[in-house]
């Protein structure tokens, strides 16, 4: 009796196990045809072609130069006795900088100035003089040979005279060039001669050097087959240049095209252009090197999608464009050029149409699409 139970138990058992293992088939069974009916749905981000103005644009590098440079030296002899400014700072038009001890030239001044008085009696003698002698050489009292030397010696007082004012004029000039004053408005350099040295007038050194900053101009050159494009629209208008330092957080900086070089460099085939910043932000200082943008002109009604977009095969390049349906369309396209992060395209869109940008790398011919944020970038 006990074997017979442990035979019916045991048929049940297997009777369990062969249940579980048909409804885990034909759970398994029934998964695989839900998957084959719900395609993967690819997740992308998806923006539409627009129309837009687009501007014409040079690239190059630039140098960033100074608006004026000015190497003071001194102009007179002497022993430097002063400095009014410290290496590094701004200085204004006009600022006293150095001194340079003005005895010498204040005792000529004073001998100059003594010579006057006695030069002008002597002058003004010799005028009464020759007016007496006039009255004599017309009354036929004297030759007029005697008249003639009297007349002269009135001409040679004048002479002294105007001579003394000339010196007197040439003292005081001397004096004004012990005070060395800055004659433009910038940030002066190095002291190359400190207070107490002897200078010598246009020594080979300067006393230190200001360069103006604002505003401040950059020299950059371009491909010289730019160069009859630029000459044109020059002629037709101001040319707007931009430029910003690696790295910049701030916008670029706006100026103008001032300068095109009268010939092209034959090693490089470039022209070199200058441009001029007003810089009053002092966001470009002289010795930088920038990124100078220079704008010929705009071009209106341009088709123009992300450059994200734009992908490149073997036969070309084409973006994948998503159909009304959420499904992708591989859409060869004709690119015109780069702008930024924008694209121009020339043909194969249309205004509107969207296109994936991100998420490119998992998309096949008739992929099915969510368009959002978790996009996988390509």
């Amino acid at each position: 009796m006990s074997n017979t139970k442990k035979l019916f138990s045991g048929i049940a058992l297997i009777a369990v196990v062969a249940a579980g293992a048909v409804f885990v088939w034909q759970a398994n069974s029934g998964s695989r045809a839900d998957t084959q009916k719900s395609p993967l749905v690819v997740p992308v981000t998806a923006v539409p072609v627009s129309v837009k103005t687009i501007p014409v644009r040079v690239s190059a590098i630039g140098n960033v130069e100074p608006y004026t440079t000015v190497a003071l030296k001194a102009r007179v002899d002497g022993q430097i006795v002063s400095v009014h400014f410290k290496e590094g700072d701004e200085v204004k038009q006009g600022a006293l900088l150095f001194e340079i001890d003005p005895r010498p030239f204040v005792a000529t001044l004073k001998q100059a100035e003594a010579n006057m008085p006695r030069d002008k009696s002597l002058l003004e003698r010799a005028a009464l003089q020759e007016q007496r002698y006039k009255d004599l050489l017309e009354k036929k009292f004297i030759s007029q040979d005697a008249y003639e030397q009297v007349r002269t010696n009135q001409s040679t007082a004048a002479a002294t005279v105007r001579a003394d004012e000339a010196a007197i004029e040439s003292a005081k000039l001397q004096l004004s060039y012990c005070t060395i004053r800055a004659p433009v408005t910038g940030y002066v350099g190095k002291i190359n001669i400190q207070q107490g040295n002897l200078v010598k007038a246009n020594d080979t050194n300067p006393l230190v050097t200001i360069n103006q900053v604002v505003p401040v101009t950059a020299t950059f050159s371009v491909p010289e087959q730019y160069l009859a494009e630029i000459r044109d629209y020059q002629g037709k208008g101001q040319l707007k240049v931009e430029a910003s330092v690696a790295n910049a957080t701030k916008p670029p900086t706006a100026g103008k095209l001032v300068f095109i070089d009268n010939s092209a460099d034959v090693t490089t085939g470039t022209i070199k252009l200058k441009a001029e910043f007003a810089n009053t932000d002092k966001a470009l200082w002289p010795g930088q090197f920038v990124n100078v943008v220079l704008t010929l002109r705009e071009q209106k009604d341009r088709l123009v999608t992300p450059t994200t977009s734009v992908q490149n095969g073997p036969n070309g390049q084409y973006v994948f464009v998503v159909k009304p349906d959420m499904t992708v369309e591989v859409r060869p396209i004709k690119v015109d050029r780069a702008e930024g992060d924008d694209t121009i395209v020339a043909s194969g869109l249309a205004a509107g149409e969207r296109v994936v940008t991100a998420g490119q790398l998992r998309l096949a011919p008739g992929s099915k699409v969510s368009i959002g944020r978790g996009a996988e970038p390509s």
